[in-house]
């Protein structure tokens, strides 16, 4: 394959899939789909004082999206909700040809920098880091709510 949208160092991350699978007893599941290409992505997340300690992810993707997973798989441990946040602003901002690609732990990331020319899929690259968010929605919206102190 000679497209240089799909190099050998995005082939071997998809081929890689790190985090790929379930976990046992995740505390977080987040789901994104691209209705345009049929992509569908799950992340199980464990959550603990706010940041990743354990990630799963499924990803029923094309190249890129099952790349851009396996960066997360690889990667996601020790962030917060605003880690992966600063990442998906960054990675949009990349590309889009406005930003560089994100720093480490997720540099990897500029590996995407043939998709730049293709905007119908930026998407595919952004599908694994919606999904962390909505596993991060999910997170939060089962927590308990805590009162105030009673007056």
């Amino acid at each position: 394959m000679s497209d240089p949208l799909y190099r050998k160092e995005l082939l071997r991350l998809a081929a890689d899939a790190h985090g790929a699978g379930r976990l046992a007893q995740p505390k977080a599941t987040g789901r994104a789909h691209n209705p345009t290409c049929g992509d569908k992505v799950t992340v199980y997340l464990v959550i603990e004082l706010g940041r990743v300690s354990q990630i799963a992810q499924e990803a029923k993707a094309c190249v890129l999206t099952q790349a851009s997973a396996s960066i997360l798989g690889q990667n996601l441990r020790g962030a917060t909700r605003e880690d992966v946040e600063a990442l998906h602003r960054r990675l949009s901002a990349m590309l889009e040809a406005v930003g560089p690609p994100p720093d480490a732990p997720f540099e990897a990331f500029g590996a995407f920098d043939a998709a730049i020319a293709y905007p119908g899929r930026h998407r595919c690259v952004l599908l694994p880091v919606d999904a962390v968010l909505a596993a991060f929605d999910a997170s939060e919206a089962s927590e308990p709510k805590t009162m105030g102190p009673e007056r």
